[in-house]
């Protein structure tokens, strides 16, 4: 049986997915202009895990927060899955068809290769602001290793990988410690959401927190996705989702995502 992140065993394939009597006009919309990309249609199973994670997030009332994304997964080709979900195209810098997989995602190389996602991280409000990635393989640990984010500095938002420990600053004024995390390169969902100028809060390993930290005004950068367009710092994990915008649950978003996951991997 295959895996997906957060340990998830899923069968070959789903073969009770059907389409829904109609799609939500988001999706809708979505999985035409993935199509078009594609230059062919996509599997039924495909497009009702797509359909499903929007349904799903608008019921959660989370779908209005998610102001820039993209499902990095489900796709025939690396154009469509550059589509955007909601917002504007990513920058593509480097990465090439190989790099893709429809399952598991874009692959980074450490070194050369990121996406733009062209919203800046003064776009939403100072106290309220989330990113988030879904990974199916981990960075390496030799390094400083940005999963996404904005510049390092005050006021920058970003989610890291650094040898033992993880790094989650949203909108920050002084930089918060580290969090201390095994060697192994972890999977599946990593975000971080600020609601208030005293706190934010950050989710991964399945595992959720508060860290006390006042924000401040937000660092003027254009949000990168596999390193940050300050320093670099590329990172090698394979990413097959990620999402920038306002205030959210994240775990309400990692549930959806994990689910429309399941049903692109059973569906293909």
């Amino acid at each position: 049986m295959p895996k997906l992140g957060l340990g998830l065993s899923l069968p070959a394939r789903i073969s009770s997915a059907s389409a829904p009597s109609s799609y939500d006009p988001d999706a809708l919309v979505y999985i035409n202009a993935v199509q078009a990309a594609d230059g062919q249609a996509l599997e039924t199973g495909v497009k009702v895990a797509i359909n499903t994670f929007v349904v799903g997030c608008k019921s959660d009332n989370i779908w209005s927060a998610i102001k820039a994304s993209c499902i990095l997964a489900g796709a025939r080709t690396l154009n469509g899955a550059l589509v955007p979900l909601v917002g504007t195209a990513p920058t593509n810098n480097l990465f090439v068809s190989g790099d893709y997989s429809r399952t598991l995602g874009l692959l980074g190389d450490g070194s050369t290769k990121n996406l733009l996602s062209n919203r800046n991280n003064t776009s939403d409000p100072q106290n309220s602001k989330h990113i988030s990635v879904y990974c199916t393989s981990g960075s390496s640990r030799d390094t400083t290793r940005f999963l996404i984010g904005s510049g390092a500095g005050v006021g920058g938002t970003l989610l890291s990988t650094d040898n033992n420990s993880f790094r989650v600053r949203v909108n920050y004024l002084t930089a918060p410690a580290t969090i201390p995390t095994g060697t192994t390169p972890i999977t599946g969902f990593f975000g971080g959401n600020r609601a208030s100028g005293t706190q934010f809060d950050y989710r991964f390993s399945s595992t959720s927190a508060i860290v006390l930290n006042a924000s401040t005004t937000p660092r003027s950068d254009n949000i990168a996705i596999f390193s940050n367009p300050a320093s670099g710092s590329h990172s090698n994990a394979r990413i097959s989702f990620y999402s920038i915008g306002e205030s959210i649950s994240l775990i309400n978003l990692e549930s959806r995502i994990v689910s429309m996951m399941s049903g692109i991997l059973a569906a293909l």
